[in-house]
């Protein structure tokens, strides 16, 4: 059983994206919560689950611009994974959709990129399941069941580290985000 299933989550958050820019503005308070570890040599590896659509890679492509990615940032669809450097830190895009042979994972060099400093994000890691690490976030991301209700999503973060947890927290710290409450609907496990 991966890791991630094996042991629930530390903590919840469950938030709303009423569009792009929502998105864009928590990839952005993310982002300044993790900097500071990721700039100090500490790792992170962040899950994102969401049917296709759902908006994976358009919150990616918010976080690694505001952690200072430049230039253009593709979906590694086909390439499996897209490495981006930022100054004093390493990131990795894995996008493990087409991904069908574990002899791949070893002969890629993942294990080596999971085990080295910097920030790991995977999408559709379901399909590498049994061979990635813990997660230390796991982003749900679910749009509205109806295509005529825009671009609102549903999303629940789970926190399954002490650093994951600290991200969280900053998500959901005063002035940051808009939390739901408690007793929202949960987000829907899939990808985009």
């Amino acid at each position: 059983m991966p890791a991630n299933l094996a042991k629930p989550p530390v903590a919840v958050g469950d938030f709303i994206w009423t569009d792009e820019a929502a998105c864009a503005a928590m990839a952005a308070e993310l982002a300044q919560a993790m900097q500071p570890g990721l700039l100090a040599g500490d790792s992170a590896y962040i899950e994102l689950h969401g049917t296709l659509g759902a908006g994976k890679t358009t919150f990616t492509r918010h976080l690694l611009r505001a952690l200072g990615v430049q230039g253009r940032i593709k979906s590694p669809s086909y390439a499996v994974v897209e490495p981006h450097d930022v100054p004093g830190m390493a990131i990795h895009h894995f996008d493990f959709y087409r991904f069908n042979d574990p002899q791949e994972w070893e002969d890629a060099g993942f294990r080596d990129l999971f085990a080295a400093p910097g920030l790991k994000l995977a999408e559709w890691p379901e399909k590498a399941a049994g061979l990635l690490p813990r997660a230390d976030l796991q982003i749900h991301i679910q749009p509205p069941p109806q295509t005529d209700q825009g671009e609102q999503r549903t999303v629940r973060v789970e926190a399954f580290s002490p650093a994951g947890q600290q991200a969280l927290m900053a998500l959901q710290a005063p002035g940051a985000l808009s939390a739901l409450p408690a007793a929202a609907p949960a987000g829907a496990q899939a990808h985009g």
